[in-house]
């Protein structure tokens, strides 16, 4: 599994009695630093702004989300008052133009014109997340992306859209503090524009970065990323003798 005892001990251990397996550990594996430069149009446009100003929303490359979601929360964004940058995705072969028009609401790109962006596609998710500018980065709770937003140092906002990202982001917020889940309706799950600023606002505030820092430091000390990976190879050895 792609995790660590440090952050989730005691779900290993219940997985690990309830199949009467041993669960073999890789770490949290952090990606390595990225290479290059960030793309001009990028480094240009945030650059621009104070440090730690910008919000970042970007939900992955498999998370696509639907028309009303998509809507509240391009809105939540403009009500931050925040610089931001909303990065979406659609499945292949979409009219992605169509798509995108079906979610800006009506006005709403003249109403966050030098403030706002939003694109379509991939984009330097690592180099932005480093940039000093960028201070919050809003996402669907994958692992891999609070992974990277952690190294970062970057405040978190977690708005699971599927599958294991729920239980990703109760684990991130509820358990380790690291970042401020979006509220939801209990009934269907609907979140709305106010949620979606009022998690950006908690996020961002004095104290909001809550252990942040610790989880940052852990996970970028080398060492500890080569004990994991030793252990991890040491314990597969095991478990192929024995079988």
């Amino acid at each position: 599994m792609k995790t660590c005892a440090e952050m989730e001990g005691s779900y290993i251990d219940y997985l690990s009695g309830q199949f009467g397996k041993p669960v073999l550990l890789a770490g949290p594996v952090v990606p390595e630093p990225p290479q290059g430069e960030l793309e001009d149009q990028w480094e240009n446009w945030l650059s621009a702004f104070p440090d730690k100003a910008v919000v970042l929303a970007s939900f992955g490359s498999e998370t696509f989300l639907p028309v009303a979601a998509a809507t509240e929360l391009l809105l939540g964004l403009e009500a931050t008052g925040r610089p931001f940058l909303a990065v979406f995705n659609f499945p292949r072969g979409a009219d992605t133009e169509a798509e995108l028009q079906a979610r800006v609401p009506l006005g709403f790109m003249e109403r966050v014109k030098g403030r706002g962006r939003v694109h379509v596609g991939w984009v330097q998710q690592q180099h932005i997340l480093r940039h000093r500018s960028v201070g919050c980065f809003l996402n669907h709770g994958g692992f891999s992306s609070v992974v990277e937003g952690l190294v970062a140092g970057c405040r978190l906002v977690l708005l699971p859209m599927k599958g294991d990202q729920y239980l990703n982001a109760a684990l991130f917020a509820r358990d380790l503090r690291v970042g401020v889940e979006v509220a939801r309706r209990d009934e269907d799950g609907w979140f709305g524009r106010g949620d979606v600023a009022d998690a950006v606002a908690a996020a961002m505030a004095d104290g909001g970065d809550g252990d942040v820092r610790k989880w940052r430091e852990f996970l970028t000390d080398d060492a500890v990323q080569m004990r994991f990976t030793d252990e991890f190879v040491r314990q597969l050895k095991e478990h192929v003798m024995e079988t």
